[in-house]
């Protein structure tokens, strides 16, 4: 079952386009935190005073590496790095909570088999009717509506659906060791950036507000979106069933291209889909790089998971982090807490 959720998830995330509120949010300037006590919620066994060294030296004008405001680029996966993704991704939540939502209006779903197998929480099926059978539940779920009809889609799901296992909200599964260590970096002039496997439209709603950062440094898989002019004379953008781009793997590091034009001095991942970008920040030549991996090993306040998970697996991250010098974040010795409290 589990498998069959995974590669569902995963192709709905090559389809697809925390935190204290969740709302569509207007992008604005992000506001430089002032950063006293760096990292509290970080044990002090290492991989703390690691990072804060890196910090320090590269944004301290007489160090010898010393790195420019232009060229401090952080990058930042979401899915286990930023927030949870077991026991799926949150945006495959979001998609069938969608097309549960829509079966009232839609009485032909009850003779479309993968229809009927979803709402019968029957993945199996689902996966049997192959690539037609996905493709008609992205449209469903995602496309085939405006960009704006998904946002409030999206900011309406935020505010209500809650975990399966933990009961909390999904914007309320953010890790707050993760966000200090983002707005550590503010502080000391980093541009942080998520680069994620999971949809651009879907985590610009509420991300903005979750990790302060603004919308046009969020960089994620996409689908296709048409510009349209409607009879009303009101020009309006319609997202399409076709996949655009998508940012996991390989596509990491050419999404950070095209999105941003340099090279990033610092990447944190979790997972293999996070390998390319990692290998690519910290084989550069120049500035100082720090490549880091989040091993969720905590399966009393989170979960525990890597080689053989079908959702975040780490395998030959795990096999290559000594060889490019990455940080294993372990998630039990490394976090005095995972999620805030409030």
């Amino acid at each position: 079952m589990t498998r069959y959720i995974s590669i569902l998830a995963l192709f709905f995330f090559a389809l697809s386009a925390c935190t204290e509120t969740a709302k569509t949010v207007t992008p604005t300037a992000v506001e430089r935190p002032v950063i006293t006590n760096p990292l509290p919620s970080w044990q002090e066994n290492g991989n703390k005073e690691a990072i804060i060294d890196f910090v320090e030296k590269t944004t301290t004008e007489n160090s010898p590496d010393f790195i420019p405001v232009a060229d401090r680029i952080a990058c930042f996966d979401n899915d286990g790095t930023l927030w949870s993704e077991q026991p799926m991704y949150f945006q495959l939540a979001f998609a069938i909570d969608q097309v549960k939502t829509e079966a009232k209006n839609h009485p032909e779903w009850k003779h479309q088999e993968s229809f009927k197998a979803l709402l019968a929480g029957d993945m199996e099926k689902v996966m049997s009717g192959g690539e037609q059978a996905l493709l008609q539940l992205v449209s469903a779920s995602h496309a085939n509506r405006t960009t704006e009809e998904f946002d409030k889609n999206v900011a309406d799901w935020m505010k209500t659906a809650t975990h399966p296992k933990t009961g909390k909200p999904y914007h309320k599964m953010v890790f707050k060791p993760m966000l200090e260590l983002l707005h550590y970096l503010q502080s000391k002039d980093y541009k942080t950036f998520i680069v994620s496997g999971g949809g651009i439209d879907f985590m610009r709603v509420w991300a903005v507000e979750a990790y302060n950062i603004p919308s046009h440094q969020i960089i994620g898989s996409s689908i296709k979106t048409k510009y349209e002019v409607g009879a009303d004379g009101i020009p309006k953008l319609i997202k399409l069933p076709e996949l655009n781009f998508n940012d996991d793997k390989e596509g990491k590091p050419v999404g950070i291209h095209q999105h941003i034009g340099k090279r990033p001095v610092l990447a944190f991942g979790n997972s293999d889909g996070d390998y390319q970008m990692l290998q690519w920040t910290t084989t550069a030549r120049g500035y100082p790089r720090m490549g880091l991996i989040l091993h969720h090993t905590d399966a009393e306040r989170e979960w525990a998971y890597d080689r053989k998970s079908a959702v975040g697996k780490l395998d030959k991250g795990l096999d290559d982090a000594a060889k490019y010098g990455w940080l294993l974040v372990d998630m039990k010795d490394d976090w005095k807490t995972v999620y805030p409290s409030n």
